[in-house]
């Protein structure tokens, strides 16, 4: 196949062209998502539907580590030898195999000694773990079409399954089904779709130009006690990070209560769905790093372009977030979570969590650095100080403001998370060492940030004073010109 092939199936990973693609699509699937959460509350008992919801928080969470960081390793490394991404798929998938044997065992066994009852809910269970090991084994294939430039294939995955998946819902709910195993098998089918897809167009691209069994990408890659030191950051980092976004909603639970913790869900639903857009920016630009990072001046050029594109996004993403939660939560989502008798508004609370995604949304570059850098424990650092300061302002703040019935406590976890992300932000220049960067460009990044928080609080308040985000349009053409090919 050549050459030829390879200049015809593959390509450079570029940030605007890549994010362009992951962030349209983690749009399309996010909102899918919700839409499938809707069918599945109208549906499902309450009892049902939270268990179920739990049961994949906790799978999901508990079978991360399986992943061991090497796909993140293939999106990093794999853009340089693009011929040898197809062997270290397999090479991965040998690994993670390996790998999964103890923790499947320990799941079986630990299960039925932490649920009670656990009989009743055995099927919805053994299905919520394998969508999270099918979850898992599509990390590989997909990373290595990112890598090969090939992000809207990836991007056309993520999409197939979660069509796949509401589809599936909508027929259930209009059949007038109530059974939880059912919307889960759903859920798993939408799943197994979208890995035999992300393995088809890997296969389809990637085998043709494979070099042999040849899987070396880097140095990392030598061998696989030195793979799995290199990728060990990065696994621990997955073990802890989901950690970070769910820290105060247990706080809650266990300080306020059920209902509440509920609420607070409903408001983050909305915030995880704009944190697709970071993490689709992330996702592109971790190849792109990965391939200048000895290059020091490309590299710098590539994190400049990166907040550059960032800032554009902003405002984008300040206003029709504000305006989508606005208008469509509360004809989305029961009369309880918007009129404030749970002690507040999902709206609001959403308004201040609005805030810690602009920041989260600045510390992308020099986040993404980090993954991409020859320090890779620094990354595990941040991540592990992120959750231990979320863990204690959470704590502080919440209980600080948990007896009070005017709803202070649901806003202190608010405020506590929008903190946490500042302190990522914060943490991330430092660690990675672009403080040269934020220095440069330091009259524009305490602008954006400050006039964010105008905004935010006069959304939260309903004040005329959330007008003044229109000048962060300023930085839209910046964000236009930094992903033309010349940039």
């Amino acid at each position: 196949m050549g050459e030829s092939s390879l200049a015809s199936k593959t390509r450079k990973p570029m940030i605007g062209r890549d994010s362009g693609w992951l962030i349209g699509s983690d749009i399309i699937a996010i909102f899918l998502a919700l839409t499938g959460q809707i069918f599945l509350t109208k549906a499902l008992l309450t009892e049902d539907y939270g268990i179920y919801i739990v049961a994949l928080d906790a799978f999901a969470t508990f079978f991360l580590i399986i992943d061991l960081g090497l796909p993140t390793l293939i999106a990093r490394d794999g853009a340089n030898n693009v011929s040898k991404i197809w062997a270290s798929i397999i090479r991965v998938y040998k690994l993670q195999l390996i790998f999964s044997i103890p923790f499947i065992i320990l799941a079986v066994i630990t299960t039925p000694l932490i649920v009670e009852e656990w009989k009743e809910f055995l099927d919805l269970l053994i299905i919520c773990g394998l969508i999270a090991l099918v979850h898992i084994a599509s990390y590989a294939p997909r990373s290595g079409l990112r890598a090969a430039g090939q992000a809207k294939l990836e991007a056309g995955t993520k999409v197939l399954e979660r069509t796949v998946t509401v589809t599936g819902y909508l027929i259930l709910y209009h059949q007038g089904s109530s059974s939880v195993s059912s919307y889960a098998l759903v859920f798993l089918l939408g799943a197994i779709i979208g890995l035999i897809a992300a393995l088809g167009f890997s296969y389809s691209i990637l085998k043709p130009i494979s070099n042999g069994k040849n899987s070396v990408l880097s140095d990392s890659w030598l061998d696989n006690k030195i793979l799995l030191l290199q990728a060990l950051p990065f696994a621990v980092t997955l073990g802890v990070l989901p950690y970070v976004i769910r820290i105060e909603k247990f706080i809650i639970a266990g300080e306020i209560g059920v209902e509440a913790a509920a609420l607070f869900h409903v408001a983050q639903l909305a915030w995880l769905a704009g944190l697709v857009v970071p993490q689709a920016l992330r996702a592109a630009l971790l190849p792109v790093l990965g391939e200048t990072r000895d290059d020091s001046l490309r590299f710098q050029k590539s994190l400049e372009n990166s907040l550059d594109l960032c800032l554009g996004i902003l405002p984008i993403g300040l206003f029709s977030g504000a305006a989508i939660v606005y208008f469509l939560l509360p004809i989305a989502f029961p009369e309880q979570y918007i009129d404030g008798s749970l002690g507040a508004s999902a709206v609001q609370l959403f308004m201040v969590l609005l805030f810690g995604w602009c920041l989260t949304l600045l510390a992308t570059p020099t986040y993404t650095a980090l993954q991409a850098g020859r320090k890779p424990w620094n990354f595990t650092v941040l991540i592990a100080i992120v959750v231990i300061f979320a863990t204690i302002i959470g704590y502080i703040l919440i209980r600080w403001q948990a007896m009070e019935s005017d709803g202070s406590g649901l806003y202190a976890g608010a405020i506590a998370s929008s903190i946490t992300s500042g302190f990522l932000l914060l943490m991330s220049i430092h660690l990675s060492s672009n403080w040269e960067l934020i220095k440069s460009r330091r009259y524009q990044i305490i602008a954006a940030i400050l006039i964010s928080a105008i905004v935010c609080y006069g959304f939260t308040i309903g004040s005329w004073i959330a007008i003044s985000g229109i000048t962060l349009l300023y930085f839209i053409p910046q964000g236009i010109r930094s992903i033309s090919p010349t940039a």
